[in-house]
């Protein structure tokens, strides 16, 4: 499409912004991640002599860091607005979020929604495809513990296997708390055709905003980190008790992340900001681990009841601009997310100043 006389000063500055935002991308990295992976080199000894304490420290840099790849959004004007439960009220408990995957952007809206969670970022670990063990953040994420999946069935049974492994290995010995789990196994534009072919085959419902979800990573997930009680069943939180302080895996957070327009933000646009500010909605549900059946069928139809119900969500918010209310109650209460500004820049200026020590 031709550009006129009238928008080509506009596009000139667009081309330049995102010039001048890559750069700086790329100097950001250069500094942080290698200051990251020194630090973390010279603190071996503390491993060593305590190791709770040095991945105490590592999770802060990880989260950092996390941090300034949410910074580089919140100054292009992409901002997100939480909607449902208040997390908060469990960030010191064991949880896994289960969220809907549209775009590489999600891990980004992720990054930043959680960096005023208290410790969640620090104490987290990410599943996401072994793709991203060959980005610039790979190296951070090998370090910090997270775990990088093979998609396919050829892989699947292995995969799980490394996984459960992975686990056992990682998570409670690095002071993990929370996972974030993407259980459709990939982009909502690469599977929704044949999840649908699936769906229709079994007689499941016929969804366009989510795909239905794969149970192999949930299942194993709760069968190593729920805590069982004498007599078998899960050891998990209540809902009206969200001091509960019971060991292991105690919450499920059912996350549906939600695009104005359907239009999801990739990780191109979210460092380049050649897209208009934009506000990414993000709703929360709580279920406490001791409503979630283990036993694999049950499961599998419980997490399927969740996708049903995050289609309904996503229906009623592309139709309306929001997310419905809880049931009980006739209005939906957003909370618009902030980053401190004081605080981006202390991070920034301790990476650039590690950088050049």
């Amino acid at each position: 499409m031709a550009v006129t006389l009238e928008e080509a000063p506009w596009l000139g500055w667009i081309v330049v912004k995102a010039l001048v935002r890559f750069a700086f991308m790329v100097a950001n990295n250069l500094v942080a991640i290698s200051s990251y992976v020194c630090y973390v080199i010279v603190l071996q000894p503390l491993r060593l002599l305590d190791s709770k304490r040095f991945w105490y420290i590592e999770g802060i840099m990880y989260k950092w860091l996390l941090g300034m790849v949410a910074s580089w959004g919140w100054y292009a004007g992409y901002t997100v607005m939480e909607w449902g439960d208040d997390i908060k009220a469990v960030s010191k408990d064991e949880a896994v979020m289960l969220v809907n995957h549209q775009a590489t952007g999600d891990v980004c809206t992720l990054m930043m929604c959680l960096q005023d969670k208290g410790l969640v970022v620090a104490q987290m670990m990410w599943l996401m495809d072994h793709i991203f063990k060959y980005t610039n953040f790979g190296i951070v994420s090998l370090i910090h513990g997270d775990f990088f999946i093979r998609q396919g069935k050829s892989h699947r049974d292995q995969q799980l296997l490394l996984l459960k492994k992975h686990l056992e290995n990682n998570y409670r010995s690095r002071d993990r708390k929370w996972i974030v789990l993407f259980p459709e196994g990939g982009f909502l534009r690469k599977r929704r055709e044949t999840s649908q072919a699936y769906a229709k085959k079994n007689n499941l419902p016929f969804l366009t905003h989510v795909t239905l979800p794969r149970i192999g990573a949930t299942n194993i997930i709760l069968s190593a980190l729920v805590a069982r009680q004498e007599n078998g069943s899960p050891a998990g939180g209540d809902a009206k008790e969200l001091e509960s302080k019971s060991k292991g895996l105690q919450w499920i957070i059912d996350t549906t992340i939600a695009y104005p327009k359907a239009e999801p933000i990739d990780i191109q646009t979210w460092i380049l900001g050649y897209r208009k500010p934009t506000v990414t909605h993000v709703h929360y549900r709580i279920f406490p681990i001791k409503d979630v059946p283990l036993e694999t069928d049950d499961l599998a139809d419980w997490l399927y009841q969740r996708f049903i119900e995050k289609e309904e969500l996503l229906s009623h918010f592309y139709e309306t601009g929001a997310f419905p209310p809880p049931k009980g109650r006739k209005e939906a209460v957003s909370r618009e997310m902030t980053l401190s500004n004081m605080w981006i820049f202390l991070i920034q200026s301790f990476a650039f100043l590690s950088g050049y020590m």
